[in-house]
């Protein structure tokens, strides 16, 4: 009975093993992808990752941020109401799978952005309260973390040029978030770390005005 109990027990944690290092090879693999701007191979690959880890919020936090970030760099309107439509899809999955999670709440913001980006018009006054409401509640939720305070800052700064307004309280912020970048720790593997980039280049942005 030792002896079977041991084979068990080795047969279950060699498969939670090849379980982990399956979805760390595909994550990486998926990564891999996106880096060398294969956007939809990126995207789909994260699919397969979330179908196979129903549990687990990652994959589908970055099918969301793949579509929305090809949707900020994509001018034809149709390709872009389909990339927001999936990555509202997949972050609403997300959200249902991790309540009260800021990064989660940033993503969502990103879409409503891309919306009011898709048409200022029309989206404009039904997304922009609501971004800063998701805001304002990451803030709250996690004021040191730099995507929500860089974020929230581009978002303010975007509408404060609009109206010719002080941007210095948001550049101030940004300065802030770009700091905190370069002490960031990752809790667990493949947790969002993107920003940093994009906070250096708004800090020079800043400095220009």
């Amino acid at each position: 009975m030792k002896k079977l109990a041991f084979y068990v027990a080795f047969f279950l944690l060699s498969f939670i093993a090849n379980a982990q290092s399956d979805f760390e090879t595909g994550m990486q693999q998926a990564f891999q992808l996106w880096g060398e701007d294969k956007a939809q191979d990126a995207s789909a690959l994260f699919e397969r990752i979330a179908q196979a880890e129903p549990e687990n919020w990652l994959p589908n936090y970055y099918v969301a941020l793949v579509n929305t970030t090809e949707a900020f760099r994509t001018k034809d309107k149709e390709t872009i109401a389909k990339l927001l439509e999936k990555a509202q899809n997949y972050q609403d999955i997300c959200a249902t799978l991790e309540h009260d999670n800021a990064e989660v709440m940033v993503m969502q913001a990103m879409i409503y952005t891309a919306w009011i980006v898709y048409d200022p018009m029309t989206n404009g006054m039904q997304y922009s309260g609501k971004v800063m409401a998701i805001y304002e509640k990451a803030s709250v939720l996690a004021p040191e973390n730099p995507r929500v305070m860089l974020s929230k800052a581009e978002f303010e700064i975007g509408s404060a040029r609009y109206f010719k307004q002080d941007t210095s309280p948001m550049c101030a912020a940004i300065k802030k978030a770009n700091e905190l970048f370069k002490t960031e720790k990752q809790p667990m593997p493949f947790y969002p770390k993107w920003g940093a980039e994009r906070a250096t280049y708004l800090v020079q942005e800043c400095e220009k005005k």
